[in-house]
């Protein structure tokens, strides 16, 4: 069919393709970025559109006509729907699926860019109600009356008191009836976020700083840079006075961190700093203060942005700036659905928009180090700790020579005694959540697991119960072993078991653990990273969650108790992670006046890497860990995808992949390397059986061509029908 009215529209569907529409009856065809209601199949969907057509494949009768156009105006600009594509291209994922990332969830449902709210609020006779006697015979009526008062006449929306008050509405009905509280509809309009407080001067930088600063500052328009500076060397004063400057020219800064509870210091610094109070986007958000915070970003009112992965998609018409705190963390690629790097899809909005992105580590990437080598970023080190602070003393305790109790060293206790004594703070570090992590027979061995992965269960003692970390399945703790009927223990360490060791030894001190059982109610991890931070807790047990950028004044002894869980990893970037780890929480100790101490607890003491990693710090292991990977030919001297199923018979997986192997080997292609399909390393996992396909280039541009016309040919496949699969470029997670 010809004609210059064909509506391209991306439809949230794991196919990788749009699909054509004429528009609504009697209107012009919606703008590329505006959403429309499309039918699709029997139902309806919210689609959006990506550009017009003049031509379809599809004979004219075929062509189905959108039912509605859903805003006057596009949602999503031309630069926006570029990076949209160019996220779909690269990651070789339906861009369906790519366009419904990029928006909040209310406009993916289809509800108005400015949505109608019920609202409760309270009234003048709310306001002379008598709360106090009112808390005697209704005190979910009291607490209710005293957050509509705290509110003001402007009331809350029922999505923020659901999340506050669960249980609000029952307690509402009764003061709607007395006429203490009303009820009505209104709407969220864009507001200005608010400024903050008159900016705060900061401390003098020191020279490499300076330097630093300079070198972003000379070169105009795009540049990569990675701000290498160890840990307390400053990293953040650097980020503080570029954003300054794009906040004075009126342009927008893009600041992404790896983990929520990163987000609290920083934004009340950046508050203080700029005065400016940052916009916030996480998943913890409300849908409508997702939205809300989204649409401030897209109409350029809100300046500074600060966010986890996804607001690398947040629409910025002023962009000026980004900046990706802790670049080397984990947490910045998306491990389900769409597989992407946060980090690696900024830089590439940040070259599209021709403006500086700044990384910051004080353990970069070989990835970043290797692009910093062949000059296509800039390298900025900042060798010392800022304000004079020293770096942390490091020492190793040998388990076969140190008595342990409950995964704790002799030489370890007396150096949380020493510290404690000395008005100091004490972090341990395990990167183990749970009381233990299995539950052992004592007669015959049998070990407690989870009927639906190939995994142990992990005991969690206080709440009686056995779960699964990677399925979530849980059941009693078993009192006797299932197999033979005798007594069970449980076997090893977890921060549970850690805290309750500690809280024995050291009853006199105040002990916070902060993991991610801990934290899960609303508000929790800020609380306790505010007591920590404040001093108030002495001893903080935790997971990688206490690594990640904190700053706490008081801590001066950081023990690490198993830090030989990395050392003999299969995955060929188990060293460089178990150095991110032990540098990353090390830096935590000695921060201010006094200089810090790390106890490193292994059975290995001989193990070159640790003598590697004590004498010449990260620079060392990373410098070994890249010769190594040219030698070897893994990334980043090579590009990866891996292609992944998981089916309910094992034989499926298998089958699909088989067919995905030989679909490329008819290519073939030089320089690719097909390796597998294989079992995954948890062969099972929440009842189905996984498998992987590894596929491996030393030519990026032959990867992506295999892989541009595999996913099309394996979406048709009738084994695709039995399996979920996936393609993950560049994966950060192998075995």
């Amino acid at each position: 069919m010809s004609g210059s009215r064909i509506l391209k529209v991306a439809v949230s569907v794991p196919l990788s393709r749009e699909f054509d529409y004429l528009p609504p009856s009697g209107e012009s065809p919606a703008a590329p970025g505006s959403r429309v209601l499309v039918p699709f199949g029997r139902r309806q969907q919210v689609g959006v559109v990506v550009a017009h057509a003049s031509d379809s494949d599809l004979p004219a009768s075929k062509i189905r006509r959108a039912i509605a156009t859903l805003d006057d105006k596009p949602l999503l600009s031309a630069d926006d729907l570029w990076f949209v594509r160019f996220t779909s291209d690269y990651y070789h994922h339906p861009i369906g699926e790519v366009v419904a990332a990029a928006l909040p969830a209310l406009l993916r449902q289809g509800k108005a860019l400015h949505p109608t709210v019920t609202v409760i609020a309270i009234t003048d006779a709310g306001e002379g109600a008598d709360v106090e006697a009112l808390s005697k015979r209704a005190p979910r009526q009291a607490e209710l009356l005293e957050i509509l008062r705290d509110a003001g006449g402007n009331g809350v929306d029922v999505e923020s008191l659901t999340e506050s008050v669960p249980n609000w509405r029952r307690a509402v009905k009764p003061l709607l009836e007395k006429g203490f509280v009303t009820r009505f509809e209104a709407s969220m309009d864009a507001t200005d976020p608010a400024s903050g407080e008159p900016a705060a001067p900061g401390p003098e930088l020191n020279d490499h700083q300076r330097r630093a600063l300079d070198a972003i500052r000379e070169q105009p328009g795009f540049g990569a840079y990675l701000l290498d500076g160890v840990t307390g060397s400053g990293k953040t004063e650097v980020y503080l006075r570029l954003m300054r400057d794009v906040l004075g020219d009126n342009e927008q800064v893009l600041v992404l961190v790896p983990e929520i509870g990163l987000t609290p210091q920083l934004v009340s610094r950046l508050s203080s700093r700029l005065s400016v109070e940052p916009t916030i986007l996480h998943s913890r958000l409300t849908d409508l203060a997702r939205l809300h915070a989204w649409r401030n970003a897209r109409s350029g009112s809100a300046k500074l942005i600060v966010g986890t992965r996804s607001a690398v998609f947040t629409p910025l018409p002023d962009v000026g700036l980004i900046v990706v705190d802790e670049e080397h963390d984990h947490s910045f690629k998306q491990q389900e659905g769409l597989r992407y790097s946060a980090r690696d899809l900024a830089i590439a909005r940040a070259k599209h928009c021709n403006i500086p992105i700044v990384l910051g580590s004080a353990t970069p990437t070989l990835e970043v180090l290797q692009h910093c080598r062949t000059g296509n970023f800039r390298r900025l080190v900042l060798p010392e700790r800022a304000g004079g602070a020293r770096p942390p003393n490091f020492r190793l305790v040998d388990l076969s020579r140190a008595a342990t109790s409950d995964g704790l060293s002799e030489p370890l206790l007396d150096a949380i005694k020493r510290h404690l004594c000395a008005d100091g703070q004490v972090l341990i570090f395990l990167n183990r959540r749970g009381f233990a992590p299995t539950l052992i027979c004592s007669s015959c061995g049998h070990v407690a697991e989870c009927s639906r992965c190939d995994s142990r269960m992990t005991v969690h003692a206080r709440d009686r119960q056995l779960r699964c970390h990677h399925c979530g399945a849980h059941r009693l703790l078993d009192e006797l072993c299932s197999a033979c009927g005798a007594a069970v223990k449980p076997l090893g360490e977890g921060t549970q078991r850690l805290e309750d060791a500690l809280r024995g030894r050291f009853a006199a001190y105040r002990i916070e653990r902060i993991d991610s059982d801990s934290t899960q109610k609303k508000g929790s991890i800020d609380q306790a990273l505010a007591l920590a931070e404040r001093g108030d807790a002495d001893i903080l047990v935790g997971t990688q969650m206490l690594s990640k950028g904190h700053h706490f004044p008081k801590l001066t002894l950081v023990g690490i108790v198993n830090a030989d869980q990395g050392l003999f990893g299969t995955d060929f970037r188990s060293g460089e992670r178990l150095a991110q780890s032990i540098i990353q929480v090390a830096g935590r100790a000695g921060r201010e006046n006094r200089q810090g101490e790390v106890i490193i607890q292994t059975a290995y003491p001989a193990n070159p890497f640790w003598q590697c990693l004590i004498d010449g710090g990260y620079a060392q292991v990373s410098s070994d860990a890249l010769a190594e990977r040219e030698e070897t030919r893994w990334p980043p001297f090579t590009r990866l995808a891996l292609i992944r199923s998981a089916a309910h018979r094992q034989i499926d997986a298998h089958a699909f992949l088989d067919i995905a192997r030989q679909r490329i080997e008819v290519q073939h292609i030089q320089h690719l390397r097909v390796l597998g399909p294989v079992n995954a390393p948890m062969a099972r996992k929440a009842g189905r059986y996984r498998a992987q396909l590894l596929l491996q280039s030393s030519d990026r541009k032959a990867l992506h061509a295999v892989l541009n016309s595999l996913r099309p040919t394996l979406e048709n496949e009738p084994a695709a029908r039995k399996v979920r699969w996936s393609i993950d470029v560049d994966p950060i997670e192998l075995f």
